[in-house]
């Protein structure tokens, strides 16, 4: 038990230090997606169902820069699942680390694992115009397809909501 905690910590260290040695600060990736929102300053909720099809529904979501948005997310399937917000080379590389270590647990505030039949939410801003991706990263979920994105139109467009 204590080599497995080892590893997981080591693993966890190397992926820290080379995502900031990478970026030149930790801070950098989550400032590409955004950042945690104010729950009370939410303008609207989008509900996110996952289930064991692989698949969230919606997969495509259309928001405006500057938007803060909670995410109610449900887990209709009968098996562990997670909405996780990020760029897709996050979220690649933290899909390698979860098939390492796939009972690892998280505490971000871009990130939700439900157990099956729960419901959660992430409170996210949008601070940027772009695409940021959201994905489960439970073994084979990701490569299955589980994966989605959110549309950040500039603040100045008009079809940002569909």
């Amino acid at each position: 038990m204590r080599t497995i905690r080892y590893a997981v910590f080591a693993a966890l260290t190397a992926f820290a230090a080379a995502g900031a040695s990478a970026h030149g600060d930790s801070h950098d990736e989550t400032d590409a997606i955004g950042k945690p929102g104010i729950a009370s300053k939410a303008i609207r909720a989008v509900n996110i169902e996952m289930t064991d099809a692989m698949r969230f529904t919606p997969a495509n979501i259309n928001v405006r820069q500057g938007e803060t948005v909670r995410f109610v997310i449900t887990n209709s399937g009968k098996l562990k699942h997670e909405l996780m917000l990020g760029t897709e080379k996050e979220l690649k590389e933290h899909y390698e680390l979860m098939k390492k270590n796939p009972e690892m647990e998280h505490d971000d505030p871009n990130q939700v694992s439900l157990a099956p039949g729960t419901k959660g939410d992430i409170v996210w801003q949008f601070t940027k115009a772009g695409e940021v991706d959201f994905a489960c990263l439970q073994p084979g979920h990701y490569d299955a397809g589980m994966k989605g994105a959110v549309n950040v139109a500039k603040a100045s467009d008009k079809y940002a909501r569909k």
